[in-house]
């Protein structure tokens, strides 16, 4: 197409939502027509589907559980009573429990004041709050965000060594729907031994989001922790930013949460219209069903040109992904569902890959974010008429042409600002699209079975590894390979594994476990001293 051609296309194809300054352009795509008059019956049943959800019926089947994330935003939408009691009292606890935080009214057991937050989470747990703080975040905040965010020791140490002698004065939140998730868990009793080494009590410091009497409930509430705020098994941890899962962290950063949840509720009013042209929630769905040919058969790259978005591909990939990617339709079919998400920043990806982008093998589409604003103020002219932000939007658009030079397809979503408003209007957007891709191919988006595997998987390694330590000390003194030893234990087929297992004690103090090499690895001879 010449350039004006692509003016027209664009026009044509441009959704606006005025009242929160977003517009979505999928003009770069190249859907037919005849493509958007298949959809319309489908997209017709997704919205159809999408009603009865937000109504309170049972959307994730598998699990025999309602889904009620756009009913943070609109308690009043609620199917019961007692759903939106609790939520508007969760959200008056969660500013209530702020201010007395900010005030000094609740204090740590020796310093003056919280100064500080830890968050314990993992997956949603963590990655919402995340996004969050860093997109809204600066030098004003009211107390400064510290994540442990895995099950890795190291990375525990570097939190703890950043927090340092400021320890007293941090504030923990740990973050867990059930209770039990094991990382969750192992960060916990970290942060818990850190506190202890200082002489402190941990429950004096200690916040828990968690189920009603769940492992990490009748914890919290055995030792005495400060606060517990619910977390609904109608939430799953991947939409539960604007719970209190996301929205205590952010009141507590000092950040704008009523805006958050107004920019949500929204982009929801805007993307539970059925007028295509005007429901970008609906579009995107739509490209995302052209670009993969339902299948998802091309990757997903998010690139935001604003250094606060940096984190939105990495939300998105847990978001699209963990909800996406499904083995199983509906009905039980095999169809081994999913889209791929990555993305880095503009223009820092201009040095990254689009090279790849550009050349390389054709197996994306991109989403382009722009921000309007470029800062608080005026900002330096770099050369004649052109300041450092005129730049960031002549790279997002000479890339966005030079992808289309290729063949390669590309949407265009422009936002105002990166405000509190604004990021919750995002959140809902793609959590809508979301819902509506899922149910254009016919798949559950509100479980993950996947997940709960690798957990599973992840116990049996751990049991293997008791047996072994078991073993060792029993028979303290002898050694044996890696064949050897699971032959031991009675898991000869379990060989790989046990090999593994013994190469990371014997590379850590903390069970006792030494190695001597052999001529090969697997000759190596494992024993407890």
């Amino acid at each position: 197409m010449s350039q004006r051609e692509l003016w027209e296309r664009y026009k044509r194809y441009l959704c606006v939502s005025p009242s929160l300054g977003f517009s979505l352009d999928i003009s770069r795509m190249k859907f037919t027509e005849a493509f958007l008059d298949r959809m319309r019956e489908p997209l017709k049943a997704a919205f159809e589907a999408m009603e009865e959800l937000e109504k309170g019926a049972i959307a994730n089947p598998d699990e025999k559980r309602q889904v009620g994330h756009y009913w943070l935003r609109a308690s009043e939408l609620s199917p019961e009573a007692g759903i939106g009691r609790s939520i508007r009292d969760t959200l008056a606890d969660v500013h209530w429990f702020a201010e007395e935080i900010h005030a000094g009214r609740i204090v740590p057991q020796t310093a003056e004041r919280f100064t500080q937050l830890l968050i314990v989470g993992i997956g949603g747990s963590a990655l919402g709050p995340q996004l969050v703080a860093d997109a809204l975040g600066g030098a004003s905040d009211r107390m400064k965000l510290f994540f442990f965010d895995n099950t890795d020791p190291d990375g525990m140490d570097r939190v703890l060594a950043q927090v340092g002698d400021k320890l007293p004065e941090t504030l923990t939140l740990v973050i867990s729907k059930s209770g039990g998730t094991k990382e969750t868990r192992n960060g916990m009793l970290e942060a818990e031994r850190a506190y202890k080494a200082r002489g402190l009590e941990f429950g004096a410091h200690a916040v828990a989001i968690t189920g009603d009497n769940s492992e990490l409930d009748r914890y919290a509430k055995k030792h005495s922790w400060l606060r517990t705020f619910p977390m609904w098994d109608w939430i799953g941890g991947r939409t539960s930013v604007l719970s209190a899962v996301g929205l205590l962290p952010a009141r507590l950063q000092g950040l704008d949460v009523d805006g958050l949840l107004a920019g949500a509720r929204e982009m929801d009013r805007q993307t539970r219209q059925r007028e295509l042209m005007r429901n970008p929630a609906a579009l995107l769905a739509l490209m995302w069903f052209h670009a993969g040919d339902g299948r998802g058969t091309r990757d997903m790259v998010i690139l935001p040109y604003k250094d606060r978005l940096l984190l939105l591909s990495k939300y998105l990939q847990q978001l699209v992904m963990e909800s996406l990617g499904k083995e199983l339709s509906l009905d039980g079919q095999v169809v081994n569902q999913g889209i791929a998400v990555y993305g880095n920043k503009g223009s820092t990806d201009q040095h990254a890959y689009v090279q790849q982008l550009r050349e390389g093998v054709h197996n994306f589409f991109v989403t382009f974010v722009e921000v309007l604003k470029d800062r608080e103020g005026p900002s330096l002219p770099i050369e004649e008429d052109a300041t450092s932000g005129d730049y960031l939007v002549g790279f997002l658009l000479g890339t966005r042409r030079a992808l289309y030079e290729k063949d390669r397809e590309s949407m265009l979503l422009t936002v105002p600002d990166v405000s509190a408003r604004t990021l919750g209007a995002l959140i809902a957007l793609y959590e809508r699209a979301v819902g509506l891709y899922a149910q254009l191919v016919h798949i559950n988006a509100y479980h993950q079975p996947g997940v709960e595997a690798g957990k599973k998987a992840a116990g049996t390694v751990l049991e293997l590894q008791r047996k072994l330590l078991s073993h060792l000390r029993a028979k303290k003194g002898q050694a044996g390979t890696a064949d050897e030893l699971a032959g031991a234990i009675g898991a000869p087929d379990e060989a790989e594994t046990v090999f593994h297992v013994l190469e990371h004690l014997a590379a850590n103090p903390d069970h006792g476990v030494t190695r001597t090499e052999g001529t090969s690895p697997f000759d190596a001879r494992y024993q407890v001293a």
